[in-house]
């Protein structure tokens, strides 16, 4: 990858967002670190540029029309295309209640950021993809949206019934297939990856993978040859089940 590759992370301030970022920018890619609090973004990039990375701060709500429209006018102004999306930022708000017991307001807050605010963000960048040789999109799902596995009460993640979290990702996905269906005939492709249970913020560090190990999936994704696939659902060792 050259030195001219722009990538940007959103949520890229900490966790996998964090790793996903260190692992772009380990491939030559000048990564623009996304994310909502202007201090840590800047501590992140920072970070990285004291690695030996290109790293730039970039403050950005995925939930703000207004902070999407704006990096979108940056990123623009700055680069004139975008190569590498990935859709990090997500949030996971359950605390163990039953699903019957989740109230919609969570689960609005929840598919506002986790759904919503990629598709914002898709939108708005999209334009610039399209300006790129060969533009990736990748967006962070979960073994937890998958339904095939969510629906074995012999698998672990039979286990955890998230009713907003889960569904969030399972919408992901269907997101991922229509993205990948629309730009199927360009030179862009979207995919859906799944970074395996890894001890972040989002869980209370409960994990036993790590964020460097989470990030693996979405570098490899945001990096395929032109014979890549598109509109799939990808862990570290593979295609992984709906």
């Amino acid at each position: 990858m050259s030195g001219n590759t722009i990538a940007l992370v959103t949520g890229a301030n900490k966790g996998i967002g964090h790793e996903v970022a260190r692992g772009l920018a380990a491939t030559g890619a000048t990564v623009l670190v996304g994310a909502r609090d202007p201090r840590r973004g800047a501590e992140a990039a920072e970070k990285l540029v004291a690695e030996g990375f290109s790293a730039v701060p970039v403050e950005l709500d995925v939930t703000d029309r207004v902070s999407v429209s704006a990096v979108a006018a940056r990123i623009d102004r700055e680069y004139g295309k975008l190569d590498i999306l990935v859709n990090n930022a997500g949030i996971l708000l359950e605390r163990g209640q039953a699903p019957s017991q989740v109230p919609v307001e969570l689960l609005v807050r929840t598919y506002t950021t986790n759904v919503f605010g990629v598709v914002e963000v898709t939108n708005g960048l999209l334009p610039l993809i399209r300006r790129a040789p060969a533009g990736r999109i990748v967006n962070l799902s979960s073994g937890l949206g998958s339904l095939t596995l969510t629906s074995d009460p012999e698998h672990r993640y039979g286990q955890f019934p998230l009713l907003a979290y889960n569904s969030s990702k399972s919408a992901l996905n269907a997101v991922t297939v229509s993205y990948a269906s629309e730009l199927r005939s360009t030179p862009i492709k979207v995919n859906a990856a799944d970074p395996g249970y890894c001890a972040t913020d989002l869980n209370g560090h409960s994990g036993p993978r790590t964020p460097a190990q989470g990030a693996i999936a979405a570098v490899r994704l945001a990096t395929l040859p032109a014979d890549g696939p598109t509109g799939g659902f990808f862990s570290e060792d593979g295609p992984e089940p709906w």
